[in-house]
């Protein structure tokens, strides 16, 4: 039956799933507290937890546009590596939080007779405590299923030359447009979620990629004042990975900087993390701060975008074309 598929798609294999992966939001009032039980590992969230939730919900519109974005970031992928190579590709998307769950996709795309399935996440920066639990889950789901599929996991994708260029224009962008309301000095503050300081302390590489990532973007963007934040931490009793967004803001200020950028560099969709933890939180503490700021654009169904993560997935599928090609020994 493998040969049978790898001649219907040509030369470079068998038919390649990929499975795009995100965190999902609920997409209606009802949903909200059970998707906060699901967040918190199956603890309902107490009353006054879940009105501050709902509250944070309402200042952006009552639900969050992830799930839309989502879909059309899923959409236009598949459109995208359909037009490189018709027919070698399945493309499904899974959430961590919402359905369609991670396990749904992946065994839907090992019942459709795929040879090896690609984990994509669409967050850049990989952590066990982020990334890796899709990976793992979807890793999980495929080896229980009892076939011979094989899951190709991407770690991460922050390095990618493309993505690098698309965050430092946006960057520059925004630091020409508060130079060209005379603003001289701006300072760039990357941000990206928070994870438990204890998953951070334990060898995690996250905190190091996401200061990696950065300077990868502000060495392109010709950067000469920038720090890293880390933002949205959990509301818990142990400590999460600092300096924290808002904490930073007020430090920027302290040294005379009266413009700021905001570049959520660890997010590629708006969410609630971004519209209001950024937009309507830290926007507030930079008024008080008497400190401008701007964030950039957030990528969504952004084109270059989708070419990006195209890439990354060809790039995945080649290596392993590549490395089982019969005779070859590189």
């Amino acid at each position: 039956m493998n040969e049978v598929r790898r001649s219907r798609v040509g030369d470079d294999g068998g038919r390649v799933g990929v499975l795009v992966m995100a965190h999902g939001t609920p997409g209606t009032r009802e949903e909200i507290e059970p998707f906060y039980t699901r967040i918190r590992r199956g603890n309902p969230p107490s009353r006054e937890q879940l009105d501050d939730l709902v509250r944070r919900y309402d200042a952006i519109g009552g639900v969050s546009p992830l799930a839309a974005l989502t879909r059309s970031q899923v959409d236009g992928l598949t459109k995208l590596l359909s037009t490189h190579e018709p027919g070698r590709y399945l493309v499904r998307y899974g959430a961590k939080h919402t359905a369609p769950f991670i396990e749904d996709a992946a065994l839907d795309l090992v019942k459709s007779g795929v040879d090896e399935t690609i984990g994509l996440v669409l967050t850049p920066h990989y952590s066990s405590a982020g990334a890796g639990e899709y990976l793992d889950r979807a890793a999980r789901a495929i080896s229980n299923s009892g076939t011979s599929v094989t899951f190709l996991p991407i770690k991460e994708w922050y390095e990618n030359p493309a993505f690098v260029d698309l965050v430092a224009s946006l960057v520059t962008d925004r630091i020409d447009e508060l130079r060209g309301r005379g603003k001289d000095h701006v300072t760039t503050v990357f941000s990206a979620h928070s994870i438990p300081m204890k998953v951070a302390e334990s060898g995690d590489p996250y905190a190091d990629q996401v200061f990696e990532s950065a300077s990868l973007v502000a060495e392109v963007a010709n950067l000469a004042n920038w720090r890293v934040a880390f933002q949205s931490a959990g509301r818990t009793a142990f400590p999460w990975l600092s300096p924290d967004l808002l904490t930073t803001l007020r430090s920027v200020a302290e040294q005379g900087s009266r413009a700021c950028v905001v570049c959520p560099i660890g997010f590629v969709s708006d969410h609630l993390e971004i519209l209001y933890d950024v937009d309507i939180e830290a926007a507030n503490t930079a008024r008080e701060l008497g400190l401008e700021l701007c964030r950039t654009e957030s990528l969504n169904d952004d084109p270059r975008l989708l070419g990006v993560l195209a890439d990354v997935v060809r790039a995945t599928a080649a290596r392993r074309s590549v490395h089982e090609r019969p005779g070859d020994d590189r």
